[in-house]
């Protein structure tokens, strides 16, 4: 969302005198070469990444698999798995510049244990859990890999999920910021190849 972009791009600014570099890439429809050139357009300004957090998901459809519709279940591993893993590939070189490089990735509980009607999520999210423990055992001295469950949140995704549920009772984005802050600091050094959920219990 570009208006929310700006938004957020403003406040830093505001509260640090800085103007941050922002970038708009379309997960839906980018490929291999968007993501390389976006690459190339960060590094003009910043030599390297300390962090990279993969938040973008797409819900689909919430119904049996015999009713998914083939076209929303690709669409959600395009987002959810397929540009994850470009943009992840087109970064790496700059994380890896990093001697303390962080890389997360947003997982579900549906992603560790399948859950009926769930399908197309589900399975980008086995997928997400996937990749990451790949990549944390390739990398493994030289950059921290690791997924976040968020779990129940306060967004429109999960209002679109749940839509019966009261949003009041859930904790908002900011309630859980605490532990991306941890992963993405060096008090998390050690720790790579896992997943934390954000609301244990």
């Amino acid at each position: 969302n570009e208006e929310k972009l700006r938004q957020v791009a403003s406040h830093i600014n505001e509260e640090t005198g800085r103007q941050p570099q922002w970038f708009i890439l379309d997960l839906l429809t980018c490929t291999s070469e968007d993501c390389q050139q976006l690459a190339q357009r960060i590094v003009v300004n910043y030599p390297r990444l300390d962090g990279v957090l993969h938040n973008a998901g797409l819900l689909g459809d919430i119904c049996p698999m015999s009713e998914q519709n083939p076209q929303v279940w690709q669409d959600v591993m395009q987002v959810n798995v397929n540009a994850t893993f470009m943009l992840t590939q087109a970064l790496l070189p700059l994380l890896l510049k990093s001697d303390a490089g962080s890389l997360v990735f947003t997982s579900s509980s549906v992603g560790r244990q399948g859950r009926a009607n769930w399908g197309a999520y589900a399975a980008s999210k086995f997928a997400t859990e996937g990749m990451m423990q790949v990549l944390a055992d390739e990398y493994q001295q030289r950059l921290r890999v690791n997924c976040i469950n968020p779990g129940g949140t306060r967004t429109a995704m999960r209002a679109s999920a749940f839509p019966t549920e009261d949003p009041q009772k859930l904790k908002t984005p900011a309630d859980i910021m605490p532990l991306y802050l941890w992963l993405m600091g060096d008090d998390s050094r050690r720790k790579t190849g896992m997943t934390f959920d954000a609301q244990p219990g």
